[in-house]
């Protein structure tokens, strides 16, 4: 009896350690169906994009599904993308668009002309910012007032070029691409100011700039574009607005699909590479952000807000973005402290007033996704926080 006892014993002992054991042992199911964490890399943008789930990247998945069914509510919203860490986290087409829509993105064309401009001054062809912009506009393109000769390059970038301009008013957008010749309007304007003194949002003095670029390197500007910048990025779609017959819209007239969007936006938050390859020099992101005035101003949840080389930036978040932004809700928005991209588009035609829609469309933005990257770093820094060992429990002596 004694000895079948202690047996029993034993068996119950073994029995009770394996279980122990099992208890803490890692379930292998568990371990396959977590999902690896995605860290921040400088990708190839030639590739196709990379899909990941929020919880990969450290974004909070109810906030992005609260931005998607807010974003539902935007009668003219076509497109919204969220890109983090290089990977396309949320990408929802509205209204019957989808992925092969190609989205009118009216001023987005800008942050592009102003990209061509620093390749080609990066590439020697363009060299120098504050030449006159009568070095690359003969007669043959228009007839130019000797007072233009004051305007440069440099000008154009930053919408100081001091010309007589509004652009909502009679002398402004819609009146200019109604004109029977685009370039001539804009030099027949008189000057307002000194260039170089005083900002004026100017489309045409970016269709201008667009010209002087493709004078510069002597191809047409969709060309260059195709050449220098959406190939090697691998935007193989671009559809722009004729004017005249001889040239395109460079002020507004671009049409992108909205992942061709996010490209253009995850190759500036690469600060200009694409892999291996730098197809804009970091120097010009640096210089293309510089405030052109101190920033001032607010715009639905925008605040601080100030332009640089044809891009709006906004420092009156936690984190500082900037953006490129096209008429009606088009934009583009960048946040390089969270590796964020954001891409949103709208159908804005026949819409009177657009203020109320690009407001819409920035809340989905400013309050919904970037929180749910903000608050998603947040989370997984307190979470690796509470995993890290107590620096008070290493300098405490063991006890003798």
């Amino acid at each position: 009896m004694k000895i079948r006892s202690q047996a029993h014993i034993w068996l119950l002992f073994l029995a009770a350690s394996l279980l122990l054991s099992s208890c803490d042992a890692t379930d292998p199911a568990s371990v396959d169906d977590e999902l690896p964490r995605i860290e921040n890399s400088i990708i190839d943008l030639g590739l196709p994009w990379k899909t990941a789930e929020p919880e990969q990247v450290d974004m909070l998945e109810d906030r992005l599904t609260t931005a998607v069914a807010e974003a539902g509510q935007i009668d003219r919203l076509r497109s919204l993308l969220v890109v983090r860490n290089g990977r396309l986290v949320t990408e929802r087409y509205f209204g019957g668009a989808d992925e092969a829509t190609l989205h009118d993105v009216r001023s987005v064309t800008k942050s592009v002309v102003g990209t061509l401009t620093g390749i080609a001054h990066a590439s020697g062809l363009l060299p120098d910012l504050d030449a006159p912009i009568t070095d690359y506009i003969d007669d043959e393109i228009a007839e130019v007032r000797a007072e233009h000769s004051l305007i440069t390059v440099r000008h154009l970038l930053t919408m100081t070029s001091g010309v007589e301009w509004v652009e909502s008013g009679s002398t402004g957008y819609v009146d200019w691409i109604n004109s029977a010749d685009p370039v001539q309007y804009f030099f027949d304007k008189p000057l307002a100011a000194t260039p170089g003194t005083q900002f004026a949002y100017n489309s045409a003095a970016v269709h201008v700039l667009g010209l002087v670029v493709g004078q510069a390197v002597a191809e047409s500007l969709p060309d260059y574009a195709d050449n220098a910048l959406f190939g090697p990025i691998g935007i193989d779609v671009a559809d722009w607005e004729n004017m005249m017959g001889t040239s395109v819209n460079g002020g507004a007239g671009l049409d992108l699909e909205a992942r061709d969007l996010a490209r253009f936006g995850q190759l500036w938050l690469q600060r200009g590479r694409s892999g291996d390859t730098q197809i804009l020099p970091e120097t010009w992101i640096d210089d293309s952000l510089e405030n052109v005035y101190p920033p001032q101003g607010s715009f639905g949840p925008l605040n601080g807000i100030s332009y640089g080389f044809l891009w709006w930036t906004e420092a009156g978040q936690v984190e500082p973005a900037y953006l490129a932004w096209g008429y009606g809700g088009q934009f583009v928005y960048v946040v390089p402290d969270l590796n964020l991209v954001v891409v949103a588009t709208t159908d804005w035609r026949g819409v009177i007033d657009v203020n109320p829609l690009e407001q819409d469309v920035l809340d989905v933005i400013v309050r919904h996704v970037v929180p749910a990257a903000r608050l998603g770093s947040a989370s997984k820094k307190m979470a690796d926080d509470s995993m890290a060992p107590s620096p008070f429990a290493r300098r405490v002596r063991p006890a003798a």
